[in-house]
């Protein structure tokens, strides 16, 4: 017997329609929300990996899109594991990525350590601190483009005061030095990221509970005692996570060093995300490149997990 449009009608009201919600498990109905997002993540996550992969086994040119693709098998990646000049551009991205994980660890722990004592314009200095993580890197490129500028930059006046004018202003130039450029970099990311990091350490001295350390006035324990028995042990993995997070951005750091040097001068800043960009957009070698950005997601991927599994052991203690 055919369904009559009253039967439908009875069919779709509110009531009925909770009633056969209400016959879902919750398992089903957390499935029904779950399952549009992680389509969606698929489609933009793993396809675009994928893709990747098979395009990096090919000699593929995306400006050259109607030549015939020639299956090259690992050739694309035994030429990347042996490029000198590769190998140059990930000593590089080592350098950038230790030194400004050293200092914003080092810094930012120490101004954590100072916001946390409660003193007059305490909320003040924290937010001036906070001020330049909040500004795009274009924004922050171009500032310090203009503080490192040879003739009138106030870096360089800095210098030239600090040196007592045995440096001229005009003849010094951070940006423009091999020698100087990567510290220059260096620099700019502390100066940008420290107060992130800060940030971290802060919530962490501020979990430890108070009883802690009057315990350790009870027992007489200075506080060079308390400080590396209980705060360092309580805080280490905030300063692990602050450093997980801030490795892999800077890792993949691209704006801020293009504003400020482009990779130069000559290679001396070309950092692994620069290389990446000038090998896909520039020279057109898609293949080539994505078997680069493979090699690179691999490398962040296995550190990171490593590391991970070294934050965990730590926590658990």
């Amino acid at each position: 017997m055919a369904e009559t449009p009253i039967d439908r009608l009875a069919r779709n009201t509110p009531a009925s329609v909770a009633h056969r919600v209400r016959g879902l498990s919750d398992r089903a109905i957390a499935w029904a929300f779950v399952t549009p997002t992680i389509l969606l993540l698929l489609a933009i996550n793993i396809f675009p990996l994928i893709w990747t992969i098979r395009l990096s086994f090919t000699n593929f040119r995306a400006n050259r899109p109607n030549e015939p693709v020639e299956f090259v098998g690992l050739r694309n990646y035994q030429r990347i594991l042996t490029d000198p000049d590769i190998w140059h551009t990930m000593q590089a991205t080592a350098h950038f990525l230790f030194w400004t994980l050293f200092f914003q660890v080092v810094i930012g722990f120490g101004l954590a350590w100072l916001i946390n004592r409660k003193f007059k314009g305490n909320d003040l200095l924290t937010t001036l601190i906070v001020l330049p993580m909040m500004l795009s890197p274009a924004v922050v490129g171009n500032f310090w483009t203009f503080l490192y500028q040879p003739q009138i930059g106030l870096f360089n006046y800095a210098v030239e005061f600090l040196t007592g004018g045995s440096v001229a202003a005009s003849s010094f130039t951070m940006l423009g030095s091999v020698e100087l450029a990567p510290w220059a970099i260096v620099i700019v990311d502390t100066w940008m990221w420290t107060p992130f990091v800060m940030l971290i350490c802060l919530a962490g001295l501020r979990s430890i509970p108070d009883y802690i350390y009057e315990a350790a006035e009870v027992d007489r324990a200075s506080k060079w005692r308390q400080f590396w028995t209980m705060t360092v042990p309580l805080v280490l993995p905030f300063l692990m996570l602050a450093v997980l997070f801030r490795g892999i951005e800077n890792f993949k750091m691209f704006d801020l060093v293009v504003q400020l040097t482009g990779g130069g001068p000559g290679d001396t800043t070309l950092l692994t995300s620069i290389e990446l960009k000038r090998e896909a957009f520039e020279k057109w070698r898609t293949g080539f490149s994505s078997a680069y950005a493979i090699i690179l997601f691999v490398t962040v991927f296995g550190l990171a997990s490593i590391y991970v599994k070294a934050l965990n052991k730590v926590k658990e203690r």
